[in-house]
Order: C-alpha cells, then structure tokens, then sequence
C-alpha cells in the first residue's frame, strides 16, 4: 500500500512539473506581455483622466471627478512613475 501511494505521488510530482515546464515554454512569455500591455493601458488611462495633475487638460473635470474613486489607490505611484526621469536602457526593458 505505501508503494502505491509512492508511486502516485511521483506521478503527481512528474505531471506537475511536465505542466510548469510546458507553461514556462509556451505561456510565460505571452503572460509577461499581457501584464506589461495591461500597465501601459492603466497609464494611459490614468494620464487622460487625471492629467490635469500634470498640467495636461484632456477631459472636462467631470469625467475626472466621476472617476476619481477608481484612480485614487494609483494616484502616488503613477505620479512617480510619469516624473520619473527615463533614459535608452529603459527602452530596452
């Protein structure tokens, strides 16, 4: 009885490792774009409503004040992020 329980748990092992080598060769690079695509989104949307921080108007306030609630948790890392100074090697990141 111990053996079989062994033995089925090397399989387990062995079918969760085929499983995160395959996701490591076909999945993990889609997902670390699809991460990176969804950051540059979120910036966007947050400098075409809360620009105005910055002293770039796009929307009227009211679109701004309307989505306010959703943008605040965002608000200090974006500023940081938007002021921070950038040079070649970020490109390349």
């Amino acid at each position: 009885m111990p053996e079989e329980e062994q033995r089925d748990s090397k399989l387990k092992q062995l079918g969760r490792s085929v499983k995160e080598f395959l996701y490591g060769m076909a999945g993990h690079d889609m997902t670390r774009f699809a991460l990176k695509t969804r950051g540059s989104m979120e910036h966007l949307f947050i400098l075409i409503t809360m620009g105005d921080l910055l002293g770039i108007p796009i929307l009227p306030p009211y679109y701004s004040l309307r989505l306010l609630p959703y943008v605040v948790p965002q608000i200090s890392t974006w500023k940081r992020r938007m002021l921070r100074e950038r040079d070649l090697t970020d490109a390349l990141a």
